[in-house]
């Protein structure tokens, strides 16, 4: 069945994108969580007539994403969280800690754009990638210590 995506989805494209995607994930998945719609003529139609408004409104996006990406390059986050004598971690630190720790400091990050391979078990320092548009991306310092 072809779609067409009407959010961002990491794993199928870009908002805007047509897609071919079986029909059980279209119908199940896609279409009831408002990700995409059937790509009918109708919806092709009227889905090109609102392409301009969608291609100023990422080009602002992008322009909001450059500006928190000048200011967040470069910064470093601290983390403080129980260890053991080895230096691992009690649990971990997961992209929801991170969203938060970066909240504090003023930046309203969602966490699904914090790149995190796997959640960090460790002390010490590690440079985490932050994805603020598909276009945008920033690295950023996590400093994990232990709590006293």
């Amino acid at each position: 069945m072809k779609v067409i995506l009407i959010e961002d989805f990491s794993s199928l494209g870009q908002k805007g994108d047509l897609r071919e995607v079986a029909d059980g994930y279209a119908r199940n998945f896609l279409i009831p969580r408002g990700l995409a719609v059937e790509a009918t003529p109708g919806q092709m139609r009227a889905f090109e007539a609102n392409r301009e408004i969608l291609d100023r409104k990422s080009a602002k996006e992008e322009k909001v994403a450059r500006e928190v990406a000048e200011k967040l390059s470069g910064r470093s986050f601290a983390i403080k969280v129980k260890a053991g004598e080895s230096g691992r971690l009690f649990g971990s630190v997961t992209t929801a800690d991170l969203a938060e720790v970066m909240a504090k400091a003023g930046f309203k990050i969602d966490k699904r754009k914090i790149d995190l391979a796997e959640p960090i078990k460790e002390l010490g320092e590690h440079e985490i990638q932050v994805k603020l548009h598909p276009e945008v991306r920033v690295p950023i310092q996590v400093v994990i210590e232990t709590e006293e």
